[in-house]
């Protein structure tokens, strides 16, 4: 083969693979267009019925934030999107954990803040991931925490803690505390009456036992009143505080109580006092004022806080739905993230303290949740010092009759769950930056 035919052969095979050459430029620019284009300078994770896991993008978002990420959530737009940059590293977390995200250039992102600004919506600036504590005994009893599951299923790093490290001043250490059913009253949720021979029962007496001698205490009365005091001063310092089922009623007991004998005889060798009722100091409670205290060691109840005294057969309310409250978004942006969701109706679901009476609010509590008709609310929040507290009732919003001993709640299957929202709301609410209130 001479020169000449040579490169002819040579330019011949060039142009047979052009085409080639074009398809995967053709291919490579449909890339750059289709809906995770890398060219995106944001991801939008939408938290509407297009969310495929709405449980682990609270997860993704508060992962963002811990990474030194900032975020912003656009209240009420979308069921409470998140928006978050476009980095490979979220990408590849969104995929993994099978929640939805949508790439958005800056053309798109203007479009959605003037929806933003002319409807009941509000853009929220996410700046820090809170460092979360979860209060919950070394060895858990036989039945499972709705907010650890929810944490452990989304991927939020969480430390625990008890009653030492709260003695010792630890919780200076965390911005979010979360409290479940835990009985600060000292009576262990009265549970003694059912469950005083069971081996569980028996060895959470003994180590309560040992804890408050340890520390100082003659009895669980005494040292629950202690703590109850730490997680009090953790608020007023500042704190975010966030509790469910028997810890809402218990805790505001306890610190009313503070210099009242609410404890029944079984509990610490003396009846409750007759006049307890009198001389409970309301003024350091976070939410309630002028409840009876439940004078019987015998009837498992703690006070009338609860509508619902679920463990009372005489007394026991059944299960209805309760309705999120529509707030201004501009106007109360606080309340408004508390109840961001795709659901405004959930069903009700019980706890040691599933809701709580209207009658025994404070003036100033922002109500949440209600039940319609109902003498009861499900879900309030307040300030208290520097810091706040939220408190939802019931113990499992997946279980509505959960029982001592049932199986832990699988959220694999509820990844929509709309009650568990509630809880991870809560999680990165102090992520927020606060606008002051205008109402």
């Amino acid at each position: 083969m001479n020169t000449s035919e040579a490169r002819t052969t040579t330019k011949g095979r060039a142009m047979s693979r052009s085409p080639r050459v074009v398809v995967r430029l053709a291919l490579l620019a449909l890339s750059l267009l289709s809906p995770l284009s890398l060219s995106a300078q944001h991801l939008l994770v939408p938290m509407d019925d297009d969310q495929q896991n709405h449980l682990k993008a609270y997860g993704l978002t508060y992962n963002a934030l811990k990474a030194g990420m900032k975020g912003e959530w656009f209240l009420n737009y979308r069921g409470g999107a998140f928006l978050l940059p476009d980095t490979p590293e979220l990408r590849r977390q969104a995929t993994l954990d099978g929640v939805t995200v949508e790439a958005i250039d800056g053309g798109t992102l203007a479009s959605v803040r003037a929806q933003i600004a002319a409807g009941n919506m509000e853009a929220v600036p996410l700046e820090k991931a809170p460092r979360v504590a979860i209060y919950t005994p070394p060895k858990s009893p036989p039945w499972d925490d709705a907010v650890t599951l929810a944490l452990r299923y989304a991927g939020i790093e969480y430390t625990t803690v008890y009653d030492d490290e709260v003695l010792r001043g630890d919780l200076s250490k965390y911005e979010w505390l979360h409290l479940h059913h835990e009985d600060f009253t000292g009576q262990l949720s009265k549970f003694y009456l059912a469950y005083r021979g069971a081996p569980w029962f028996v060895e959470q007496y003994q180590r309560n036992m040992e804890v408050a001698k340890r520390q100082g205490y003659s009895n669980i009365p005494s040292l629950k009143k202690a703590v109850a005091e730490g997680i009090r001063e953790f608020v007023q310092r500042g704190g975010f505080l966030f509790a469910m089922c028997g810890a809402t009623e218990t805790l505001e007991l306890a610190m009313a109580g503070h210099d009242v004998d609410i404890a029944g005889s079984f509990s610490d060798g003396s009846p409750v006092d007759p006049n307890a009722d009198a001389k409970m100091d309301w003024s350091r409670s976070f939410a309630f004022r002028g409840a009876h205290v439940e004078q019987s060691p015998y009837t498992n109840s703690m006070s009338d806080i609860d509508g619902h005294q679920v463990n009372v057969p005489s007394r026991r309310q059944p299960l209805g739905t309760f309705t999120l409250f529509a707030f201004s978004a501009k106007f109360d942006p606080v309340a408004t993230m508390l109840v961001q969701d795709h659901r405004s109706v959930l069903p009700d679901f019980y706890g040691v303290t599933t809701s709580f009476t209207k009658t025994t609010l404070k003036p100033g509590v922002s109500v949440l949740a209600f039940e319609e008709g109902a003498p009861w609310v499900k879900y309030v929040h307040g300030d208290y010092g520097k810091g706040s507290w939220t408190y939802l009732g019931g113990h499992d919003p997946e279980d509505a009759q959960h029982a001592v001993g049932n199986a832990p709640t699988d959220l694999a299957l509820h990844p929509n769950s709309p009650g568990y929202r509630l809880i991870l709301n809560n999680v990165l609410f102090p992520a927020a930056k606060k606008k002051p209130l205008k109402t």
